[in-house]
């Protein structure tokens, strides 16, 4: 299926919007996502339902940083932002992952949740997402690529921050 879409003015929002909606119906372990339009970046953040020793923390920043490099030197980009963080909260560890929108793509993405997801199986917290088909969670993947590429030449100015709350994707303009 070959999706096609001409993007308008007044769209280049409602791309910034559904893009961060469709990041979160496809990857349940993300728990929120940020767009700064001066930046022109993505934050994503993974919540984990425990707090993490120093040793752990800094092993994940180096496998992630490192695997985000190699996976953009074989896609011949480079990116200006790669920029892996946390945060401990009481009893929770956030885990952000911040990437320039321009070099980003789809299956990035895909590999940052994976390795987000197999270090952190566990303590992960993530949303059930047992309703979708794998042709809806393909549609997703191609809707989050087709938004990425027309966020890339619409630079939507809106300051924006994507989360869930009891089973609803919420979108506020920060």
């Amino acid at each position: 299926m070959q999706l096609q879409y001409k993007s308008k003015p007044h769209e280049d929002v409602s791309d910034s919007i559904g893009l961060l909606i469709s990041i979160l119906v496809r990857y349940p372990e993300v728990g929120t996502i940020n767009y700064d339009p001066i930046k022109q970046n993505l934050k994503f953040t993974f919540i984990l339902s425990s707090v993490l020793e120093n040793n752990e923390l800094d092993n994940f920043k180096k496998t992630m940083i490192e695997s985000i490099e190699i996976y953009n030197y074989l896609e011949e980009r480079s990116p200006s932002i790669v920029v892996v963080d946390h945060n401990i909260c009481d009893t929770f560890t956030m885990f952000e992952v911040t990437r320039d929108v321009e070099t980003l793509a789809q299956h990035e993405i895909s590999m940052v949740i994976e390795l987000v997801r197999q270090n952190f199986s566990q303590t992960l917290i993530t949303e059930k997402n047992d309703h979708l088909l794998e042709e809806d969670l393909l549609m997703q993947e191609e809707l989050i690529e087709h938004m990425l590429e027309n966020i890339k030449i619409s630079y939507p100015e809106k300051n924006l921050i994507a989360f869930r709350e009891e089973g609803r994707v919420l979108v506020f303009n920060k």
